[in-house]
Parts: structure tokens; sequence; C-alpha cells
């Protein structure tokens, strides 16, 4: 029996893919590693995860697969996924050794179904290479520790302890039965495989340890400023799927935490399309930012609930003014915490 999945979406990652696998084969037999090639043709990444599927049979196993972006490598890992529990890890990320065997040893005293939870929470680090003191998303004292528990002993989560992909581990099959499908080609579906199967979730549990080291230093990577701008219709389409969501369902799931932290998901993208939008200057981007407002006014009480939002009241001051306070915000935040 496998207690968790790890999912690895690799395209072109011959160059760091290594350590971010090595950092999970301690797992040993509880764990099943899908090294998910996902079109290489720049390097050696589909021989790479050969290599380890051939030397870890009963661990790791390589899928290859035509390129279909990160959500249709993670779409793929759900699929195939034999663990209990299922969690994606970035081929350039890698996992903290003793984090990891805190998270194994909880997970392991909730294999049976009677047991098992819909979602584990655990801490992770923004490993910044520009950034000595490296910050860290901690969750204590918003989530109750080492227990099972309901959304009735969550939290409100303030802006700075958004919920993302590298704290999350999700039972697998809550997934498949949510019918979770990431769109394929597009950048930013984390937010997606945060939010949408997080309105199913009833039983959580969480360990107060920084498992997930999520690296940024790359000058490809797809969260670096320049990328994020050049790429930023791919945040719309995330941030309009996320609103399409909520509109389809008006009255939420009726538990106000769960309803309150999907929409800090969608607060955060938000904020990502109206920053960046006055931040590149492009007509294309302000018609889409415009869109993307009107089409949240559409619902009087999602707007209201949108607007709430201290950070959407500071991003969305008219004028030139609250434009230029949005950006310097934006670039004050990224100086101390070193987000991309």
């Amino acid at each position: 029996m496998k207690i968790i999945t790890f999912a690895i979406p690799c395209y072109n990652s011959a160059a760091y893919m290594r350590k971010c696998i090595e950092s999970l084969l301690p797992g040993g037999d509880f764990v099943e590693i899908l090294l998910i090639d996902d079109g290489s043709t720049k390097d050696n990444t589909a021989e790479i995860a050969d290599e380890y599927a051939a030397k870890y049979p009963g661990i790791v196993r390589a899928i290859h697969q035509p390129n279909k972006g990160h959500g249709g490598a993670v779409n793929t890992g759900i699929q195939n996924a034999t663990g209990i529990y299922f969690k994606v890890v970035d081929s350039d990320d890698w996992a903290d050794g003793y984090a990891y065997s805190k998270i194994l040893s909880a997970l392991g005293k909730m294999t049976k179904p009677e047991n098992q939870v819909d979602a584990l929470f655990a801490n992770f680090v923004y490993e910044n290479e520009a950034v000595v003191h490296k910050h860290k998303l901690i969750y204590r004292g918003y989530l109750p520790e080492d227990r099972v528990f309901g959304w009735d002993e969550v939290k409100n989560l303030p802006p700075d302890k958004y919920l993302m992909m590298h704290a999350i581990f999700y039972r697998t099959e809550l997934l498949r039965e949510c019918g979770l499908v990431i769109p394929e080609h597009t950048f930013y579906v984390d937010n997606i495989f945060v939010a949408a199967p997080l309105r199913y979730v009833r039983r959580m549990y969480y360990v107060d340890v920084c498992f997930y080291r999520y690296f940024i230093g790359r000058s490809d990577q797809s969260v670096k400023e320049s990328n994020l701008i050049k790429n930023l219709g791919n945040q719309f389409t995330v941030t309009e799927y996320l609103v399409d969501m909520l509109l389809e369902t008006p009255g939420g799931t009726g538990i106000p935490q769960c309803d309150r932290m999907v929409l800090n998901v969608l607060i955060g993208c938000l904020t990502v399309c109206t920053v960046f939008t006055y931040r590149s200057n492009r007509e294309d981007y302000n018609k889409r930012l415009q869109s993307l407002w009107e089409l949240i006014a559409t619902d009087y009480n999602l707007n209201k609930k949108v607007h709430s939002k201290t950070l959407i009241k500071l991003i969305t001051i008219p004028g030139e003014f609250g434009k230029l306070l949005a950006s310097k915000g934006y670039e004050i935040y990224n100086t101390f915490n070193g987000a991309n």
C-alpha cells in the first residue's frame, strides 16, 4: 500500500530534477513517485526519468506524454496515482528531510478509511537565491496542530497566510470524486488545484513543519516578473475560471470558513492580475482587467465580498496615484518576501 503519491511534472528538467527526486526517495516503499515527462525535447529529462524508474522499480514510475503543460501533467498524475494521498512537487523544488519524516508519520496514522482526512496542510519556504532570510509561510495559530479538525476550528487566514499548492496534500480519491481537471497549456493553474477541491474538504490535519522548499531564482520561471507580464493572459484565464466557478455556486459551500479560504485564493489571483496590468502598461491587459471586474460585478454578493477585502481596496484606488501605490506596494512586499 502506498501512503502517498508524489507527482513530479518534468519539462526539460534535467539540470535540477535529480535533487527533487532524491529528496523524496527516503520515503521508500511507503511512497510512489510519478516522474511525468511532459514532452521534453531539449535535454535528457526522459532518460533520467527512465533511469530512476529502473533503479527504484517499486517506488518510481516514469510516464512519458506529449507536452500538455503543467496542468496536463498534474491531470496525468491524478489519473495514475495509487497512493491514498496526493502531492504535486515541481521538478525544481524539493522536500525537507526532517519535515518529510513528520509528514509520513502523520499520514501513516490516517490510512484506514475511517481515519482518513481530505487534506493535510504543512508550511513551506521560499528558497529565493537573491534573499538571505528565506520567507516562510507558517500556519501556526490558524490551524489546529497534530489532530483531525473541521472547518469550525479554522481561523481566518490574513492576506500574508495565503494558501498555495506547496502547502497542501489532498486525498487522492477526493480529487477524482470532485471531477478536478486542470486546464492544459496554462501557467498558474496551481490556484485551481488549491481552490476547486478545497470546497469538498471536510476533515483536515496540520503538521507544523516546513516540508516544501519552493525554489525561486531561475530566469525562465513563470513567477519571474518579466515572465509574469508576458504570460499574464494565463493568469487572467485562471482567475476567470475561479470567478466562473464561484458564480456557478452562488451559495458557496455553506461553510463560511471554507468559502473565505477559497475566496482568498481568488483575491490573490485578482491582485496579481491588477498589479501586473498596471506594471505592464499594456492596453490588451487593461481591457481584460476591466472585463474581469465587470464579470465579478454581475453577482452582487461576490462583488461585495471581493471589495470588502482590504487588499482589493488598496489596489483599486482610482486614478494614476492608485496604480502607482499598488505597484510600489508590490515592490516593497517583494523586497522583503522574495516571492518572485
